[in-house]
């Protein structure tokens, strides 16, 4: 399974998970299975709020997986339709959260977990 990780910056496994998958500036890619990794740079970083696309920001790339700490609705329902499965991160890295998803221990996101908005400091209050 290719599984994709928004993150604020590169640090590969090592990097930490970012909140908002519409807001991060990177995503590390993970193959679970051979555990190759690739990282890109977000295709749809300056998108306005409410209008993420979230196949242009992983850039095209064949994804089966998003493990995000938060996401929006617009983001999460085309993620949905395009038969990608969204899964809500821990605090911790890209490796951590691969290897809580390898054992089955991240819940799947759910309509009342998305953000709805952001406020002045950038928090959506779901986290």
């Amino acid at each position: 399974m290719k599984i994709a990780f928004p993150t604020e910056v590169n640090l590969g496994l090592d990097s930490l998970v970012f909140e908002h998958f519409g807001s991060a500036n990177f995503f590390v890619i993970v193959d679970s299975e051979s555990e190759i990794m690739d990282v890109i740079l977000n295709q749809d970083l300056n998108h306005q709020h409410g209008q993420c696309q979230p196949l242009k920001a992983i850039g095209g790339r064949e994804i089966d997986a998003v493990v995000v700490g938060g996401i929006g609705g617009t983001a999460m329902t085309k993620l949905k339709k395009s038969g990608k499965t969204v899964f809500k991160a821990v605090k911790g890295t890209v490796k951590d959260n691969l290897v809580l998803l390898k054992e089955g221990k991240l819940s799947e996101f759910m309509p009342f977990d998305m953000c709805g908005g952001h406020g002045v400091d950038g928090e959506c209050g779901h986290h």
